[in-house]
């Protein structure tokens, strides 16, 4: 079998629908939550999460993204990026609600490269695949000369994700309670962890 390291390449266009449910498995159904609310009409909230993980630009695009394929098909994605150098300002009269605690948290990690997606299909979980998308998200960082090293938000009710990250070096930083609105999640904080270079 082929090490996982060597199944990465970077997303494709092509990548959207299996980077959505991606996402989607690592958010713990928020984004497909997210994406009912976005949904015009009777559209699809899937095909809103496809759009938007196919986009050119944003955070959650594929260019933004690696995938592990394991014999020809996406078992596996990393989305990640520099976060800036400077903390956004959170107006909570505009941010919704939900995003305000997340929102707190990267801003305590200004200039370093946030894992926003680490996730895998079930069935190829427990492979090490999350182990080398986390090794090939600190080559992505070294390479855009990021020197404050990584973070990434964690539910606290994960502690399989919460594991691996620790594994490889991760911290707690923060945490923040999560405003849930009608989002049915046995969750009740956003914990920040992070990595110095």
């Amino acid at each position: 079998m082929t090490a996982p390291s060597q199944l990465i390449r970077p997303a494709t266009i092509q990548d959207a629908a299996a980077l959505a449910e991606l996402v989607n498995f690592a958010g713990e159904g928020l984004p497909l939550y997210l994406w009912t609310k976005m949904a015009k009409d009777n559209e699809d909230p899937w095909s809103v999460g496809r759009a938007r993980a196919g986009r050119e630009e944003g955070s959650f695009s594929y260019r933004n993204a690696a995938i592990v394929e394991n014999d020809g098909r996406v078992a596996a994605c990393l989305i990640g990026y520099p976060l800036s150098k400077e903390p956004e300002a959170i107006d909570e009269a505009i941010m919704p609600p939900m995003f305000v605690p997340l929102q707190q948290l990267e801003n305590l990690a200004p200039g370093t490269w946030y894992v926003n997606v680490l996730a895998s299909y079930p069935q190829w979980r427990k492979m090490g695949f999350g182990t080398a998308l986390l090794q090939h998200a600190e080559r992505l960082a070294i390479a855009a000369g990021i020197r404050n090293g990584m973070s990434v938000i964690v539910a606290d009710n994960n502690p399989a994700a919460r594991r691996l990250y620790e594994r490889m070096g991760y911290r707690e930083a923060a945490v923040r309670p999560m405003v849930k609105e009608t989002w049915d999640s046995a969750g009740s904080a956003w914990v920040l962890l992070m990595k110095t270079s």
